[in-house]
């Protein structure tokens, strides 16, 4: 599969990229998938990598809950916590928009996934060009930034202290998009 390239100045790209980067707006998206599902209201999930226990059943609880009223969500699915929710998520009839942190130069997506980009249902966009190969600390803040610009409303599972999710949450209340709870 050959990712779609859309450039900053293509009429299709989000211009919420450019309210809320600024100069920091990525030149290309690439994607597999329907760019469409980017002009449909996303929530965005975060959680960080280290998650507390109640956190985590509340994070099932609230992927069930949006697979079930149909929301399009949108994330990195990176950490354990975000990736269980994509797999409840990908049991739904919903869109899901999944950020990846590396380029899509030699990546082998899996079953689910190609079974959902078939369907419709599931874009996979990357701001990354030819590098990073894997996923970085300084890609995974790109992706992050990305997510939350993109974002409609976000639920932020956990937060570790002075973590790079609670770096996002500031963007995202500097930003003034709503917040879900989650549970």
């Amino acid at each position: 599969m050959n990712p779609t390239v859309l450039n900053s100045t293509d009429a299709e790209y989000p211009p919420r990229l450019h309210e809320r980067l600024g100069e920091h707006a990525p030149r290309t998206l690439n994607a597999l998938g329907d760019f469409a599902l980017l002009s449909q209201t996303k929530t965005g999930l975060f959680c960080s990598v280290r998650c507390p226990g109640d956190k985590i059943l509340a994070a099932y609880d609230t992927a069930r809950k949006l697979r079930d009223d149909g929301i399009v969500v949108i994330s990195g699915f990176h950490s354990p916590v975000e990736k269980e929710c994509l797999r409840i998520l990908l049991r739904g009839r919903q869109p899901i928009i999944i950020c990846l942190a590396r380029a899509f130069e030699k990546i082998r997506l899996p079953a689910d996934w190609r079974r959902e980009l078939q369907a419709g249902r599931l874009l996979v966009i990357s701001p990354f060009e030819k590098r990073p190969l894997r996923p970085t600390t300084e890609s995974s803040h790109q992706r992050n930034e990305l997510v939350a610009a993109l974002s409609d409303e976000t639920i932020i599972i956990h937060a570790e202290p002075s973590g790079s999710i609670e770096r996002i949450s500031e963007l995202i209340e500097r930003w003034s998009i709503p917040r879900r709870n989650c549970g």
